[in-house]
């Protein structure tokens, strides 16, 4: 049976007399519970067994909000949240009140984000990371987890609290768990019902964007994979370089910037999906798109190479969301491109051309990318010193 511990005595006697029996797995939320928060909840009970004991937290944090967003209006919905909770596996969820948090009032002592929570969102919310790990610190001192379980979307939260627990030795495993999407890419969110149907259209130029950068991203991969197991003729590989420096986008712009696997044109693929939506009625208003080392959030260069984040925020209408993908940089992405074809062509027969030969040809590549099939080519021609479309 769920239990409801609105205090922190309560959560302490609920912990004392259940929580023996195992783990304890902590699933920390400011309410308005959805699929996405019911995904934290079943991996939290996945990862401490039938044994353990889950807790989620109910808390509207007034310390990360500043002046003009939406504390006043963000959903309080406990009831709810409740069946939510108890139906995805949690054993108790502490909802204190703000007295309860705070019971002098806004604390003298906070823990401050460092350079890193001054970054994308923190130069947007100036103050919201030191508001956001001070509430994070004070629930795991509170509910004394084994394991915390975060949400993907927020990745960097994610990533400054787990730097917050290994500079300040506090001893529990944080947990990432991947972001869950509607069924059209929108990531889940509690504020997605702030949005009319027409703004919900245009938020989703977000995801639509990260998987632009995506699948940019995979082809240049898999292409330069693909280049590594066929022989390393010079017609070939001028051909491999021609369309990663000159395909790497659809516009000029894009192309200027980008150059063969590079974070460039990553951010180029996903700029265009958004310059786009820039145009919609509603219209969507970038903040930022970054490209950036999860390790301290800084953007990530041409020759970058393991893990990183395409992140992205943008309002719409009132609305002001945020999205992120993982990309690996130096192995094939995720979801992986499966090539069917990359070929060298003559367009007037369509066979392979030698390194021997001069005149007009076609690079042409075809490829799925999950349940999607593409095709994409270049016009090259051979006679010259490299190849020029």
């Amino acid at each position: 049976m769920l239990e409801l511990a609105p205090t922190a005595g309560d959560l302490t006697y609920v912990r004392d007399h259940r929580a023996a029996r195992g783990r304890t797995a902590v699933v920390m939320t400011m309410g308005a519970l959805h699929e996405g928060h019911a995904t934290l909840i079943r991996a939290a009970r996945d990862h401490v067994g039938d044994e353990g004991f889950v807790i989620v937290t109910v808390f509207v944090n007034p310390l990360q909000f500043g002046a003009g967003e939406d504390l006043d209006r963000y959903p309080r919905t406990l009831e709810a949240d409740l069946k939510v909770a108890e139906q995805a596996g949690a054993d108790a969820v502490f909802a204190p009140s703000v007295e309860e948090i705070y019971p002098d009032g806004e604390p003298q002592v906070r823990i401050t984000a460092g350079a890193m929570g001054e970054r994308l969102e923190g130069a947007s919310r100036p103050g919201h990371f030191d508001g956001m790990l001070t509430v994070v610190a004070k629930l795991l001192h509170l509910t004394r987890p084994d394991v915390a379980l975060y949400g993907q979307k927020d990745a960097q939260q994610l990533a400054l609290i787990r730097r917050m627990v290994r500079d300040l030795d506090m001893g529990v495993e944080i947990v990432s768990v991947p972001t869950v999407r509607e069924d059209d890419g929108l990531a889940l969110s509690s504020r997605n019902r702030y949005l009319s149907p027409q703004e919900r259209y245009t938020a989703l130029a977000l995801s639509q964007a990260l998987f632009a950068g995506r699948d940019r991203h995979a082809a240049q991969e898999a292409l330069r994979a693909r280049a590594r197991e066929v022989p390393s003729t010079r017609a070939r590989a001028e051909a491999l370089s021609a369309l990663g420096e000159s395909r790497a986008a659809a516009d000029a712009a894009a192309v200027a910037k980008a150059s063969p696997g590079a974070a460039a044109a990553v951010r180029a693929a996903a700029q265009l999906v958004l310059d786009e939506a820039a145009r919609f009625d509603p219209p969507l208003e970038l903040d930022y798109l970054a490209l950036v080392d999860p390790s301290d959030f800084t953007e990530i260069g041409d020759g970058f190479t393991g893990e990183a984040v395409l992140a992205v925020a943008a309002r719409v209408g009132a609305t002001r969301l945020i999205d992120n993908l993982p990309l690996t940089f130096g192995t094939l992405g995720d979801p992986p491109l499966e090539l069917d074809y990359l070929a060298l062509v003559d367009p007037s027969d369509f066979t392979e051309i030698g390194d021997g030969f001069t005149g007009e040809a076609v690079l042409a590549v075809a490829a799925r990318v999950g349940a999607t099939r593409l095709i994409d080519n270049l016009p090259l021609t051979f006679g010259t010193l490299g190849a020029a479309s």
